[in-house]
């Protein structure tokens, strides 16, 4: 490989393309309205002046920035990372009305190929633990959460004790092999490293779990609501798309069969937070950003696939908890919502059950 190759420029890019894409990079994700902020500073610097200036010359209004100018350094700015196996997409926000959300991501990615160059190895193994409950555990037929709240994030702060044992992992960290092995070169690289990172895992105390949620929170990958669940975020759910449905989602399943990664009748986005049939065997979904236009094109609000009356009650996403009476009647005793898996885990145990069957 030539060491003096460089990625092809697009045309047209400038100074001002590569200080917005670098902002957007040190952001993450940019909505229409940050996305002006950054624009309008960039094009006062690039004009002499400056919202710092006292006369107020040169500087730049945010509001004059409009979509078309937005969408075209959008557009640059992908042209320039795609190369790069880098990508820019977008999603609306399907908790905040529907605002559309651009992320800066990896193309080729998984929580470990993102993640590993800024988290530790038990903290990835931990990410994924925190997945499998938010779209195994707690996603079921019955119970399509998605989401755990802080008791059932600190739960899989550990991996689980079976796994523990059958690595004969001791409570100084080594194992078993460890002394059997002692000698060995570590030159096998068939899967060995995976091995070993599985059998050291010895999981996060629950004040490192608290840090690294507020972290994740805090960067734009978690959403944390008022009720105090844990989902992904958009910028989550465009990083690691793929992945979700690779992982997660049976690919020989019969057509019209359940699965865990579901998507909007309306838009064909990912639902995670949204509406559900009435019919539980529908597997129908929409997400409530997306209804009212929707239904305007329907002659008669009834699901489209079991002509089921649509009555608008049954919920993807925290409110499959939330919205229960069991969870109102603890969070009105309370006076906060203090143990939302003493609502959710009789439920969710059955809804496993019957999921297994």
């Amino acid at each position: 490989m030539d060491d003096d190759w460089e990625p092809p420029v697009p045309a047209g890019y400038s100074d001002a393309h590569r200080a917005f894409l670098q902002a957007f990079m040190a952001r993450g994700t940019l909505t229409f309205k940050e996305g002006q902020k950054v624009l309008a500073a960039i094009k006062s610097a690039s004009e002499g002046g400056g919202p710092g200036d006292g006369d107020g010359d040169g500087a730049v209004d945010p509001q004059s920035i409009t979509a078309a100018e937005f969408d075209n350094f959008v557009r640059t700015a992908r042209a320039a990372v795609e190369p790069l196996d880098f990508d820019i997409r977008n999603t609306r926000d399907q908790v905040r009305g529907g605002e559309r959300v651009w992320a800066f991501v990896n193309a080729h990615s998984d929580p470990a190929t993102q993640l590993g160059t800024t988290r530790s190895p038990e903290e990835v193994a931990y990410i994924k633990r925190l997945l499998d409950a938010m779209f195994e555990q707690y996603n079921t037929p019955r119970m399509e959460v998605m989401a755990v709240d802080e008791g059932q994030a600190l739960r899989v702060s550990r991996p689980p004790r079976r796994q523990r044992e059958s690595s004969g992992l001791r409570a100084d960290g080594r194992t078993d092999e460890d002394d059997n092995n002692n000698n060995d070169n570590d030159n096998d690289d068939g899967g060995g490293g995976e091995q070993r990172t599985a059998a050291t895992d010895r999981g996060l105390k629950h004040s490192e779990v608290l840090s690294l949620l507020s972290s994740l929170v805090a960067e734009g990958w978690l959403d944390k609501s008022r009720d105090g669940f844990y989902s992904l975020a958009p910028r989550a759910l465009l990083e690691l798309w793929s992945w979700l449905v690779a992982t997660y989602n049976d690919p020989d399943a019969e057509e019209g069969a359940w699965q865990r990664i579901k998507f909007c009748e309306a838009c064909k986005e990912m639902v995670t937070y949204g509406q559900r049939c009435n019919e539980p065997a529908c597997t129908v979904r929409l997400h409530d950003i997306c209804e009212d236009g929707f239904w305007r094109t329907r002659p008669a609000r009834t699901c489209p696939k079991c002509n089921t009356p649509w009555e608008g009650n049954h919920f993807v996403g925290e409110r499959a908890v939330t919205s229960r009476s069991g969870f109102q009647r603890g969070r009105g005793r309370r006076g906060r919502r203090s143990d939302a898996a003493e609502t959710q885990e009789p439920d969710e145990a059955e809804a496993i059950e019957e999921d297994g069957d």
